[in-house]
């Protein structure tokens, strides 16, 4: 495969990616939070089983097998509860956009951990990211505090978890690349999540299934965005431009806030918008701190 193919493929991952948020909300509101996550990730997982395999779990180093597969989990879990338990659909992309915090807190956590090159960029780059999500939050009335906190405690658990989300992924990526040792357990994580998503809907009551072809639709194609995705962006690390491929993934969540509005039928107010930008940009300048710091 060529450079410029396997960059596209890289950003056809992205895209698929970006309407993630769009499609669980979609979904949960036909099976349930719980019941709609666990589908999505069995048939996910069985997507990636056909197209990257199963590993060879012998060969894990203990420490990746462990903690990656633990950090991994409780990140797909926040993240697929955080949407599926959102009041209103505007509030599940609102709760998507906080969980974009995590590009611009993985940076920040690899100059601590990993000794990371950065430049005093990395500064106004954070901050401009966290004043997006306030944005977000503030709605018409800009950076209100009264209204930001109206917000988050109308559904602190959907927000909670959001926010937990994105700092589970930054430890996921900033500690599985020091303890991977080029190990991928892609496919037996998403399985994992899936039975921890199962047991979880069978160990209490949970809302019947609303079943609808549009649901039926959904879950289909948020089973190829997670399960295609991932394979996808494999092939564009390895093979692609990953300075191109790096520099669009920043754009995820102003990208996957309009392919969610788009498949939940909302209108977003141009205060979302703007700070959906302004994450995209703190982020972009976090990762751009590393590379002037060169």
């Amino acid at each position: 495969m060529t450079q410029n193919r396997a960059t596209l493929t890289g950003l056809i991952a992205i895209l698929l990616w970006s309407a993630i948020v769009g499609l669980i909300r979609s979904v949960s509101e036909g099976f349930g939070a719980v019941g709609g996550a666990a589908m999505i990730y069995t048939l996910s997982a069985l997507l990636l089983l056909f197209t990257v395999g199963f590993p060879r779990i012998k060969s894990f180093p203990r420490a990746y097998l462990l903690l990656g597969s633990l950090l991994f989990v409780c990140y797909e879990l926040c993240l697929s509860l955080s949407l599926g338990f959102a009041d209103t659909r505007t509030q599940a992309i609102e709760v998507g956009m906080v969980n974009y915090l995590w590009p611009a807190m993985t940076i920040v956590l690899s100059v601590f951990v990993n000794r990371q090159k950065t430049s005093m960029v990395i500064i106004p780059g954070m901050l401009l990211a966290v004043a997006g999500i306030c944005r977000v939050l503030g709605g018409d009335r800009g950076f209100s505090f009264s209204q930001i906190a109206d917000n988050l405690q109308s559904n602190p658990l959907s927000y909670g978890l959001a926010f937990s989300g994105a700092a589970i992924w930054a430890v996921y990526c900033v500690v599985t690349r020091r303890i991977a040792q080029g190990s991928n357990g892609i496919t037996l994580f998403f399985m994992l999540t899936a039975v921890t998503l199962w047991v979880k809907f069978l160990s209490a009551p949970q809302a019947e299934f609303t079943l609808n072809t549009p649901v039926m639709i959904n879950l289909l194609l948020a089973a190829c965005a997670m399960g295609f995705g991932y394979a996808a962006w494999n092939i564009g690390i390895l093979h692609g431009n990953v300075t191109v491929l790096a520099t669009a993934s920043y754009f995820i969540p102003v990208i996957s806030a309009l392919l969610a509005a788009f498949i939940l039928g909302t209108s977003l107010t141009l205060s979302f918008w703007q700070g959906a930008a302004m994450v995209s940009l703190g982020s972009l300048l976090c990762w751009w701190s590393t590379r002037s710091a060169r």
